[in-house]
């Protein structure tokens, strides 16, 4: 069917594949055509395609119970809740279905923490430049891409946004009205480019003197795909709320927000709410999925592999100099930034049967499944020069 023919809201740009069936890291089209899958849906087919463990969960779940909503108790979501705090910085969760409601819930939880502490004038929340939250308008704000902006009316007050990475330009934008600040330890849309240690401890160090609070948004950079469970692990720094989804509920529509309990003291009972947010389908994958993303040997496979992919793309750069400007990213969440168009690339690597993203500041973006092998990686890299290989003999001839 062609765009003109579908009754698709407009807002996508799909290519003419239509994909069928998955197995691992490789995905098959209607017509039996095989692709190399190195973009996971966005960084969220975190265990490959159709896993035997998800599968087996999800439809063990589907003959018992699919739905009751919050008006009850769910079992799967205390066990999986005790899981994540566990295993992290936070004492409670709130269940959402996606990514940009689990950073609405982070957003409000932030400024109802100072209003129930008698300082409800602290409503500013600071992001970055580049950054990228979701799509609601909340998150559009949050994130203050123009682009995104344009058209939808005026933009929501106390909205900052300030450099990438400049704890010198933050800290002139931290103020008395401050209630958080909101952070990608990895950006994912913004050019994959990662924040450094020092940033991430001077930021925590400025949270504690002024008070306000830090959100990490690891919607992308989380569920083990940097190589530890959490990307903000690397760094030893810990937020005060973190927001997740993607990889935790491996191709389920999943997500959550985390909090320490200071944190969440304005949470009370009546004061946001879902309906569908884990329920029964969605704990019943998210618990066996992060059973398996916090095995040892899932995470140590995932730093040996960003290991050979990282050589392997610094190669890249080193036989491509003309095209190749960086390699970006940490673990399996990897940017390439190019002096061509990143879509045009794209394309020609579709037509090569590998599957890549694009993410902002002229980047190819690679987010495979962690289950990702050594030949899988030789095979990407492979196409990739060979593609850069093509644009040089064009330039040359």
């Amino acid at each position: 069917m062609s765009a003109a023919e579908s009754h698709i809201l407009p807002v996508y740009s799909p290519p003419q594949q239509n994909f069928e069936r998955g197995e691992g890291c490789w995905i098959w089209d209607d017509k039996g055509e095989r692709y190399l899958d190195c973009i996971a849906g966005i960084a969220v087919n975190a265990l490959g395609h159709a896993p035997p463990v998800l599968v087996k969960a999800l439809t063990d779940q589907a003959g018992k119970l699919w739905h009751t909503s919050n008006m009850f108790k769910v079992k799967g979501q205390e066990e999986l809740a005790a899981k994540y705090t566990r295993d992290s910085f936070a004492d409670v969760v709130f269940f959402t279905n996606s990514g940009t409601e689990a950073i609405e819930g982070a957003l409000k939880t932030a400024r109802k923490y100072h209003s129930a502490n008698g300082a409800p004038e602290r409503v500013d929340i600071i992001g970055f430049q580049g950054s990228f939250h979701g799509r609601s308008y909340a998150a559009i704000n949050a994130s203050g891409n123009p682009s995104y902006l344009e058209g939808f009316g005026p933009r929501l007050p106390g909205f900052i946004q300030a450099p990438f990475g400049d704890l010198e330009e933050l800290k002139k934008l931290v103020g008395p009205t401050t209630a958080a600040v909101i952070l990608e330890p990895v950006q994912g849309e913004g050019g994959v480019r990662a924040a450094t240690d020092e940033f991430l401890r001077g930021l925590r160090k400025l949270a504690d003197d002024t008070g306000f609070l830090i959100i990490f948004d690891e919607v992308q950079s989380g569920a083990g795909r940097t190589g530890k469970m959490w990307a903000h692990q690397w760094s030893g720094v810990t937020p005060d709320i973190m927001a997740v989804a993607k990889g935790v509920g491996g191709g389920f529509p999943m997500g959550a927000f985390l909090a320490t309990k200071e944190a969440a003291k304005g949470m009370v009972v009546g004061v946001h709410g879902t309906t569908f947010g884990g329920n029964p389908l969605a704990m019943a994958v998210g618990n066996a999925c992060y059973d398996e993303l916090s095995k040892p040997a899932l995470l140590d496979h995932v730093n040996l592999m960003a290991n050979h992919l990282g050589q392997a793309l610094e190669g890249l750069k080193d036989r491509h100099p003309d095209f190749v400007v960086d390699v970006r990213g940490k673990g399996l969440l990897r940017g390439v930034k190019l002096t061509l168009n990143p879509k045009d690339v794209q394309a020609r690597l579709r037509e090569r049967k590998v599957l890549v993203g694009v993410a902002g500041d002229n980047v190819l973006r690679l987010a495979p499944p962690l289950i990702i092998d050594e030949a899988q990686i030789r095979e990407a890299v492979d196409a990739i020069d060979a593609v850069l290989t093509a644009y040089a003999t064009q330039s040359n001839g």
